[in-house]
């Protein structure tokens, strides 16, 4: 099998990489201009966005068989985007995607690969082991005092999945202290880190939850929800109790820093088996 990695930035491109090597795999890397992913040995090239027909041509160059999607991409301007050929001819359907939704593009997307004769390869189908396991990371564990909170973190969490808006929630004491769109995990943990005190937890009390749930429908083999120490120290800033997340629906990036993180700021981390969360 031979893997072509369309890679983003972020850790997880990587994470592939030394998988599919692992497992004796070849590799085409198709990197996407702004990414920093330096791996000697490998065959790479850089890309644009809107090159889909440059890539699609590299690929099947290289002999690839399997396509991987593996790190964070920021959504598309359609006004600044320079197409190829190939890319034009797809671009009414994919404008007409992008206003359903991130899931909905990225759909859109994986179909056009498929339809040029690659198989699609879900990252968690090579890195497995970075999977969240039912149950939970480090000392700290979720208590009845969460019970309320956590629920209505991951009922938000997934009503605003079902409308392609984002992935994560923060509850607070029943309060809905903010949902993520857009900008990002992070940037709307700094945005519960502003909120009065009177709001949020703080580190001498901890009080409140983070879910990251996958979107209900969601193309599961794109973009699973992703949690590393930068979450764990910016949950921490927001004064909450702790994250909770799908087990086997989402990534944790560098598992040992991930749980030393969250030791230390008395933080827990918890992977519920969806089964349980419906």
């Amino acid at each position: 099998m031979k893997i072509g990695l369309l890679a983003g930035g972020g850790d997880l491109p990587k994470a592939v990489i030394a998988a599919a090597q692992a497992d004796g795999h070849g590799i085409f890397i198709a990197q996407l201009d702004g990414t920093d992913l330096s791996v000697p040995g490998i065959d790479h090239k850089f890309f644009r966005l809107g090159e889909f027909g440059k890539i699609t041509r590299a690929f099947k160059k290289a002999d690839v068989s399997h396509v991987c999607f593996a790190g964070n991409v920021s959504r598309p301007d359609f006004k600044k985007l320079k197409p190829d050929f190939k890319t034009l001819t797809r671009l009414p359907g994919a404008i007409k995607a992008a206003k359903d939704g991130d899931d909905a593009l990225l759909k859109y997307i994986v179909k056009a690969f498929e339809k040029e004769g690659f198989s699609i390869l879900a990252p968690q189908d090579i890195c497995k082991s970075l999977l969240m396991p039912s149950g939970h990371l480090g000392m700290h564990k979720m208590t009845a005092d969460h019970k309320n909170d956590a629920e209505k973190a991951m009922q938000i969490a997934r009503q605003i999945g079902a409308l392609d808006i984002g992935q994560g929630a923060v509850v607070n004491l029943g309060l809905v202290l903010a949902v993520e769109a857009q900008e990002g995990t992070d940037a709307m943990l700094r945005r519960v880190a502003r909120l009065p005190d009177s709001l949020r937890g703080h580190e001498q009390a901890r009080s409140g939850i983070l879910a990251k749930m996958v979107k209900p429908g969601q193309e599961s083999r794109v973009d699973l929800p992703t949690i590393g120490v930068e979450t764990v120290k910016l949950a921490s800033k927001s004064g909450l109790a702790g994250i909770i997340v799908e087990a086997g629906n989402a990534f944790v990036m560098d598992r040992n820093a991930v749980i030393e993180a969250a030791d230390q700021a008395g933080v827990f981390i918890v992977g519920l088996p969806p089964a349980e969360n419906e």
